[in-house]
């Protein structure tokens, strides 16, 4: 079948934009370079109380994209929980995630669901409309392996792991390896940036943290910087603009991006193709796809002080950190949107 027509599918959480919208926008924005008519569908998603969530996903069911104003739709691309339960006969899953909070992150600090009789019920009935849905798709495709290993795990689907480039990737360049780490990203629990304040204790007092991001644990990250006596040499400066982010992301010494079981992680490659090498740990989900500990990076126990290890180590050798960026700036030059593109359509 001859695909002209895609539409890209996106649960929004209003006011909220975060690297899976940012994703969605992206792939419209590249199939149309290519001369498809790509357009965005986009439904508001509320998970609270938690009755809402299968809710919002029947919202999805209820949708049917086979056209538009008389006009046949020859493809609908899905996104993360539940943008796959639209109906369309040609629809397709670049799943960037489930519902995870019933998933990996039940009954961990970072989930709201637990192992109460209520909670398990609801995350059996999440599994099994996910399964059904998911299989009505042509081909499933994941962003990253850890999100496909997670489906088979917990739902039994295969998907194919999907690699796309950044958005800023044709900007991002290498400069001096200046005197400072960064670490980017929304400043929530999960993405464990208070790991990083902490192992400043230890780390070469020549060297600063700059934290770019907002969120909901602003606060309580500046409390920890505060708390371990750091505050002198930690930097939050918010949210920033592209240009003011390539600018960082080159003049760093290196980032430091320590997740907890992160999807896929757009800091990694935007480090990577910035030159920099990047200090992770060792459960941070899709980040170690691509680093690997002494070629690109150090991979870390999820331990302060291991972090501190690893950004002296950058501290201590300059041409150790070049090195290091130089193998990670090669690993993220080998993921294009032309291979993503033809995933989608080619063949069709």
């Amino acid at each position: 079948m001859s695909v002209r027509t895609v539409l890209v599918c996106e649960v929004q959480v209003p006011l909220v934009e975060g690297g899976a919208e940012r994703l969605v926008r992206q792939l419209a924005h590249q199939l149309t370079l290519r001369g498809y008519a790509a357009g965005i569908v986009s439904v508001p998603f509320k998970w609270y109380p938690k009755q809402e969530i299968l809710t919002h996903a029947a919202a999805w069911r209820l949708l049917d994209l086979s056209e538009s104003n008389g006009r046949p739709i020859d493809m609908v691309i899905t996104t993360k929980f539940p943008s796959y339960f639209v109906r369309h006969p040609n629809k397709v899953t670049w799943l960037t995630h489930q519902y995870r909070a019933a998933y990996e992150l039940c009954g961990t600090e970072y989930g709201d669901f637990d192992y109460t009789e209520l909670d398990v019920a609801l995350r059996e009935r999440i599994f099994s409309l996910d399964r059904e849905m998911l299989l009505e798709s042509r081909r499933i495709y994941a962003i990253a392996r850890n999100v496909a290993n997670r489906l088979q795990k917990y739902v039994g689907v295969g998907a194919e792991p999907l690699y796309h480039p950044p958005r800023l990737a044709d900007r991002l360049r290498c400069g001096a390896f200046g005197d400072y780490i960064l670490s980017v990203g929304r400043l929530e629990s999960i993405k464990r940036v208070d790991l990083a304040i902490r192992a400043f204790r230890h780390v070469d007092p020549g060297v600063r943290l700059l934290v770019v991001g907002e969120g909901t644990q602003r606060e309580n990250v500046e409390r920890v910087a505060e708390e371990a006596g750091v505050r002198d040499r930690v930097e939050f400066l918010g949210a920033r603009s592209d240009d003011d982010l390539v600018d960082l992301y080159a003049g760093a010494l290196g980032v430091v991006y320590a997740p907890f079981d992160e999807d896929y992680g757009y800091v990694t490659l935007e480090a990577f193709l910035s030159g920099k090498p990047v200090v992770t740990a060792s459960d941070s989900g899709g980040v170690l796809e691509f680093v690997e500990d002494g070629v690109n990076g150090y991979v870390c126990a999820p331990d302060a002080d291991d972090i501190a290890r690893a950004m002296n180590g950058l501290a201590a050798s300059r041409a150790r950190a070049a090195s290091l960026g130089a193998a990670g700036r090669e690993r993220a030059q080998t993921i294009t949107w032309d291979g993503v593109i033809e995933k989608f359509v080619g063949g069709q």
